[in-house]
């Protein structure tokens, strides 16, 4: 029993004295300043940055086939989107004259007018365009307008003349009556649109 109270005597004693000495001589390191944060609570942490870590790595074959599908891709939406809206606005505008009118002849020169206007500001532009380019326009005009290609020529320009360029557009590897998915197939497309369209300033 002594042999304990001594033992609980000299620890009380070797604690005061160790608090006393570091209490009143503070070391070097004993505070370390640090930025501050607050949290959105109101609370004050500390906080601090740590360095940059770049880390390097090769990419797989299929990484390599799917980064430039990718990008061919986005270079493509980029350079025929604006088309696509351009088209939009035009078929709009041509459905808004031709609500009233019944005359044939007189919806035939309301078209043809259009088409020569539509022909005038973008054949050149447009006969650039890969072929691959073109299958990606026509889904994007499918996107805008709500109706595939085939189905705007046959509507303003008659159901052989919308045959004669379906023929052709299978024969390049195309489709005019190919729908936009934007939830499956071409998921691809419409997250690039959102992005072009923040960059061009359009409503997505």
């Amino acid at each position: 029993m002594k042999l304990q109270r001594t033992y609980i005597i000299i620890l009380t004693f070797l604690g005061l004295s160790f608090s006393q000495l570091y209490g009143q001589e503070k070391g070097l390191f004993d505070t370390v300043k640090v930025y501050a944060y607050i949290t959105p609570n109101g609370d004050t942490i500390g906080e601090s940055w740590l360095p940059s870590v770049l880390v390097n790595t090769k990419l797989t074959a299929a990484q390599k086939n799917y980064w430039a599908d990718w990008t061919r891709l986005r270079n493509a939406v980029y350079v025929t989107y604006p088309y696509a809206k351009a088209a939009s606005r035009i078929i709009n505008d041509i459905n808004i004259q031709l609500v009233n009118v019944k005359d044939k002849q007189l919806r035939r020169q309301i078209i043809r007018s259009r088409e020569k206007e539509m022909k005038k500001q973008f054949t050149d532009q447009l006969t650039r365009l890969s072929v691959y380019q073109g299958r990606v326009l026509m889904k994007l005009i499918n996107r805008e307008t709500g109706n595939n290609c085939y189905e705007i020529i046959h509507e303003y320009k008659g159901f052989m003349t919308a045959a004669f360029w379906q023929t052709v557009a299978v024969l390049f590897g195309g489709n005019l009556k190919q729908a936009y998915d934007p939830s499956s197939k071409d998921a691809d497309i419409e997250k690039i649109v959102k992005d072009v369209a923040r960059m061009y300033g359009y409503p997505s």
